[in-house]
């Protein structure tokens, strides 16, 4: 066995890695839009890239770009060095970290649609898309968006990149940088608000559990759910329903959080 003392990573790759992850998520994102022009060339530019074939595409594209931007990066190539093996979450520890995950998002759309934002920026036009996504369609958007968009950010950000910073940064450092990092990479500034807050509390339950498994887990089950409900039922309208769900959301993500604190103390 090699017992030679690991020498912490340097800074300059992970940044690297991230330059590279934006252009190829935009490479590929054009190459995407080129295919769709071709395969339906009838097809008004709005219709066909507001909608969700154009959702569908842009979700896979920005996926392969992450995994692939992490294959080149991260060598060798071991689940230990991206943190995915488990931690210590156990299975009511996970649970709640689900029902944390799940809360805060429900506390941030109400905020949003308090604030008068529900209807405007990116997330507006993905709930435009996902409305009209029935059969097959929101099949491949579950599929997609929910958990292959859901693994592929995290396994780039926490898996990858908050691991590396974490190796030459204090942890808490390491999640903010990294949380900043996500919600510039949604480039519309609610969607990256909203990006940077969720991140924050995906960084914490990585270095809570010692593992990125927790994260991806809340972050594929909170995509889903957000694609199927927004497909199936709409966004929550009225300013009173969502002040009620603000407050109990709101509730529920602190108590989610204490427990975890708590917890991990036993």
């Amino acid at each position: 066995m090699d017992e030679r003392p690991l020498t912490p990573p340097r800074l300059w790759p992970v940044f690297a890695a991230y330059i590279v992850a934006f252009i190829s998520i935009v490479t590929l994102s054009l190459i995407a839009a080129g295919i769709l022009r071709a395969m339906y060339p009838d097809v008004p530019d709005p219709a066909l890239f507001d909608g969700v074939v154009g959702l569908i595409a842009g979700g896979l594209a920005s996926s392969t770009a992450l995994v692939l931007t992490v294959a080149l990066f991260n060598r060798p190539l071991e689940p230990v060095l991206l943190r995915l093996v488990p931690g210590w979450e156990t299975g009511p520890a996970l649970a709640v970290m689900i029902v944390g995950m799940l809360a805060l998002g429900q506390t941030l759309d109400s905020l949003a649609t308090l604030a008068g934002l529900g209807d405007k920026g990116t997330m507006a036009a993905i709930r435009s898309a996902l409305a009209a996504a029935v059969g097959p369609e929101l099949f491949l958007a579950v599929l997609v968006i929910g958990v292959l968009a859901g693994s592929a950010e995290e396994l780039f950000f926490r898996g990858y990149m908050q691991t590396r910073l974490g190796q030459r940064l204090p942890p808490a450092v390491a999640v903010l940088v990294t949380s900043v990092a996500f919600g510039l990479l949604h480039l519309e500034w609610i969607h990256a608000l909203l990006a940077l807050v969720l991140g924050l509390y995906l960084g914490w339950i990585t270095e809570v559990a010692g593992s990125a498994l927790p994260a991806i887990a809340c972050h594929v089950i909170n995509n889903t759910l957000f694609t199927v409900l927004t497909a199936l039922v709409g966004p929550v309208g009225g300013a009173g329903l969502n002040a009620v769900l603000l407050a109990a959301s709101g509730c529920v993500f602190v108590g989610s959080v204490v427990w975890l604190r708590r917890a991990r103390t036993w």
